[in-house]
């Protein structure tokens, strides 16, 4: 198989928007990431925080808007400019730089909160540029962590059976999903290792999309989504259930020499 390269969205940009932000799986996506990170929306005096690989930046808005500073980048030049966008329309300063989170990094100082939202499964090689950045929290700080999950992505393809099935015994199936399917899902057991490896505990650890994705669409066509969501919210934070979200947050504290 070969090698997988780092996915630049610029072609997918208005699909993306469509069928990721455009819908009620989207916002709640929003209302979780909100809601792990509420305490530093809250938080008196303005933070440093990085939005590495921010895309449309809503949660790097939001956070923007309580006067913290915000450093942005991205590979994606068009999402950089609807980025830049929002963040004029709404009145509000930022740094922004058209760069790889992994290159960017080393010219950049330490930070409060680093945010990594929804992009190692789009990488090449995921782990290693995770430890790029999770550097740059600084002790005490914290790290957020979106990613695709491996586990929900297994589970998915063996309900669908057919060929499937022998992908998933070979592994064959990584790399193999639609355009907007990420090509390297994680593991949530590994990435908490590797995170406890470099010192970080994990304060929050939160499934997005427990059940939605596993549901038939003619269920969910005759089903009330209310009450989908609120089951969602009900099971999205208990173990066994939250690791078999679409999407896992993990909130993660650096070790601090005080601890």
């Amino acid at each position: 198989m070969k090698p997988l390269k780092d996915r630049n969205f610029d072609p997918f940009v208005e699909k993306f928007e469509q069928k990721v932000y455009g819908t009620p799986k989207g916002d709640w996506r929003l209302k979780l990431l909100k809601e792990d990170l509420d305490e530093f929306y809250r938080a008196a005096g303005p933070l440093s925080i990085w939005d590495a690989g921010c895309g449309f930046a809503q949660i790097s808005q939001w956070l923007a808007e309580q006067g913290h500073r915000l450093t942005l980048c991205d590979i994606s030049e068009k999402m950089l400019v609807r980025a830049r966008q929002h963040f004029s329309e709404a009145g509000l300063i930022a740094e922004f730089h058209h760069e790889p989170a992994q290159t960017l990094a080393a010219k950049l100082p330490p930070f409060d909160l680093v945010l990594f939202h929804a992009v190692i499964e789009w990488l090449g090689d995921p782990l290693p540029a995770l430890q790029v950045v999770m550097k740059k929290v600084k002790p005490g700080g914290y790290l957020s962590l979106l990613f695709y999950n491996r586990n929900a992505m297994v589970y998915t393809n063996a309900l669908k059976g057919h060929w499937r099935w022998r992908n998933l015994l070979n592994d064959a199936y990584l790399g193999k999903g639609k355009k907007l399917t990420p090509p390297n899902p994680q593991y949530p057991h590994e990435v908490i290792d590797r995170l406890q490896s470099h010192g970080f505990s994990i304060t929050a650890h939160t499934g997005i999309r427990v059940f939605h994705d596993y549901v038939s669409k003619d269920t969910l066509d005759g089903s009330d989504p209310a009450e989908l969501f609120e089951l969602e919210y009900r099971y999205c934070r208990m173990p066994t259930y939250r690791d078999m979200g679409r999407y896992i947050h993990l909130l993660a504290r650096r070790q601090s020499d005080n601890d």
